[in-house]
């Protein structure tokens, strides 16, 4: 099963303080709005999320349709194949992905110890 790009995303107090520590870490910011209190932030291939007030818990996040510098992979896994193979397999979407829709689109799901995981397709 392909996911796509693989990043954390970091629910923040401070988003201003959030991002100086990350760059302290050797973080550049590669994508967000800071005035909206989000930011994508990389150091190699390692990709963090900063969200203030967006969410509750940490979230892991991957990207199907793109890469760990948001390009566009030539192929990749649709976003509900990928929903409807983990329905087969009996896990639990909590939030769905319309799967007559196509393009842009996203679910939930949790591991068994209650992390979240989004999968987040923007193409």
């Amino acid at each position: 099963m392909k996911l796509g790009a693989f990043s954390v995303s970091l629910s923040v107090k401070d988003i201003h303080v959030s991002k100086a520590f990350y760059e302290k870490l050797g973080y550049k910011v590669l994508g967000g709005d800071i005035a909206q209190n989000w930011l994508i932030m990389k150091n190699e291939n390692s990709i963090i999320g900063l969200f203030q007030g967006m969410f509750e818990k940490n979230i892991l996040t991957f990207n199907p349709g793109w890469n760990e510098n948001a390009e566009n992979l030539d192929s990749f896994t649709d976003v509900r194949e990928l929903q409807k193979q983990l329905k087969e397999q009996g896990i639990k979407i909590l939030s769905e992905a319309d799967e007559s829709g196509e393009g842009p689109a996203h679910f939930t799901i949790e591991d068994p110890d209650g992390n979240p995981i989004l999968v987040d397709q923007h193409r």
